[in-house]
């Protein structure tokens, strides 16, 4: 029989690039299911059949003339689709919902590093989630150089990630700053050690949250 809630969970996982906000994301969804949580697992942008769409225009090498306002409104369209299609009926069955990135990307991303009024990034957000906010936030936190050393290693690197290294320090700025304002909600977990070790530090603050929710 499945864990229940006292009410859905929704845990975000956020980080720069090469942070291992990902690998963490899939792993955590593997031990709640192993201890009989109802999980559901989805990313951004993606999750849906007409989010992936807005990913392959986002990520793709060839889009070079796309400007910080559309990819705003384009993870906005994914991000609406994804919260009305998934993620709210989920939480109204009280599963727990990990998300592969949410808000703060885009407050981080397009907002300090993309230079759009921060304001009118969050109203944004508010307007695609109907305003829903995580419950938890799992911040991995690494050096943009050792993040892009990384993911160099690993795979061809998408459109995003071709951008300056101003760029990606000015996304790390942004999560910090956003964590700093918001302590209670998103968890700063530093990345730049061992793989086991940072998974560890992940686990702990899941149980904590899951504790919480009667878990």
């Amino acid at each position: 029989s499945k864990k229940k809630l006292k009410k859905g969970l929704f845990v975000t996982f956020e980080g720069p690039e090469g942070s291992g906000k990902t690998t963490h994301c899939r792993a955590i969804y593997g031990w709640l299911r192993n201890r009989g949580y109802d999980c559901v697992l989805v990313r951004e942008p993606g999750g849906t059949a007409i989010g992936e769409k807005m990913r392959d225009l986002l990520l793709d090498r060839r889009n070079k003339g796309i400007s910080p306002r559309v990819e705003l409104f384009l993870f906005e369209t994914s991000r609406c689709q994804l919260v009305q299609e998934i993620i709210v009926p989920a939480l109204k069955k009280k599963k727990i919902v990990l998300c592969d990135r949410f808000t703060d990307s885009t407050v981080a991303y397009q907002g300090y590093a993309g230079n759009m009024p921060i304001d009118d990034v969050t109203r944004m957000n508010d307007i695609a989630t109907g305003g829903l906010k995580p419950d938890v936030t799992i911040l991995l936190d690494i050096d943009p150089a050792a993040g892009m050393e990384r993911r160099a290693k690993e795979q061809k690197r998408d459109r995003i990630e071709l951008k300056s290294m101003r760029f990606h320090h000015m996304v790390r700025r942004g999560y910090l700053e956003q964590a700093r304002r918001d302590k209670r909600r998103i968890r700063v977990v530093r990345a730049s050690g061992e793989i086991e070790m940072t998974y560890k530090l992940v686990e702990m603050e899941i149980k904590d949250s899951l504790k919480a929710y009667g878990g």
